[in-house]
């Protein structure tokens, strides 16, 4: 996706340690008229498959999966890094490592908002290591719901997150493939 490699070339900041700030535009701040064309490339890449539900997981990933739910005309539902006192009924519980903060959570899911009938999307701002993915696919798996795929706005292509999914064969779309990152450069696929 032109307009979002574009962006990052423009206001993507790259930190020690291969972390892109992308905070100006996707993940504090958010450029929604970016969004929008997101959730519309997402509903063009997936428009064959028959989704029912949009998932991501706190926080960064709610403001595109919720953009991208409105062109599916679906609900979308986040997995919680936290359990709060509002949580009831049966959860599905799995754990995952955050490659940004080093850290690994608890991610909790209401069960009654993912059904074996459910035809899932899980929407993500990045792909690194594949940490968060794979904790989605293993939510999804769990209600016995159905991966339809996943898609990724930036995806780090030099880590190995992409080919851990793709070689499960779960349909993986990033917009933006980042082929090496160093201080003052980044290259794409």
């Amino acid at each position: 996706m032109q307009l979002l490699k574009d962006r990052i070339l423009k206001d993507g900041v790259v930190k020690p340690g291969n972390i892109l700030k992308v905070d100006s535009f996707l993940n504090h701040q958010m450029d929604i008229l970016l969004m929008n064309e997101i959730g519309k490339e997402f509903k063009a890449r997936f428009s064959d498959c028959p989704i029912t539900k949009i998932l991501t997981i706190e926080a960064s990933g709610i403001g595109i999966a919720a953009i991208t739910a409105q062109y599916f005309d679906v609900n979308m539902v986040f997995a919680k890094k936290a359990q709060s006192l509002n949580l009831d009924g049966e959860m599905l519980v799995t754990k995952v490592e955050s490659f940004t903060h080093k850290k690994v959570y608890d991610v909790i899911l209401a069960k009654k908002f993912l059904s074996p009938e459910d035809h899932v999307l899980i929407i993500d701002d990045f792909l690194a290591n594949g940490c968060a993915l794979l904790g989605l696919i293993d939510l999804v798996q769990n209600a016995g719901a159905t991966i339809e795929g996943a898609g990724i706005v930036i995806e780090k292509g030099f880590q190995d997150g992409g080919r851990k999914i793709r070689d499960m064969g779960i349909r993986l779309e990033s917009l933006a493939i980042i082929d090496s990152m160093t201080d003052d450069s980044l290259t794409f696929r």
